[in-house]
C-alpha cells in the first residue's frame, strides 16, 4: 500500500532529523518526502498501515501531518 501524507516539514535538514526515526519505525518501507513546489508530501511504501505511527512521530518532532486521501 502507498500512504500519502500532507506534512510541514519544509526542508532537507528536516527529513534528515526524521530519517533515523523513519527508518527505525518502519525498516521494510520506502519512503521519500516531496519538498517541490512547496507540496511537502510525504509517501511510504509499506505492507502495514502506517498512518497513526507517522501522524505521532512527525507530530511529536513538532511537525504538522495529515493523510491524504
Amino acid at each position: 500500500m502507498i500512504f500519502v501524507f500532507k506534512t510541514t516539514v519544509k526542508n532537507k535538514w528536516q527529513v534528515r532529523k526524521l530519517k533515523p526515526h523513519i527508518d527505525n519505525m518502519l525498516p521494510n518501507a520506502s519512503w521519500n518526502f516531496d519538498l517541490k513546489d512547496c507540496d511537502n508530501i510525504l509517501r511510504i511504501e509499506s505492507e502495514e498501515n502506517v498512518v497513526d505511527l507517522m501522524i505521532n512521530l512527525l507530530n511529536m518532532h513538532q511537525f504538522d501531518c495529515v493523510e491524504l486521501v
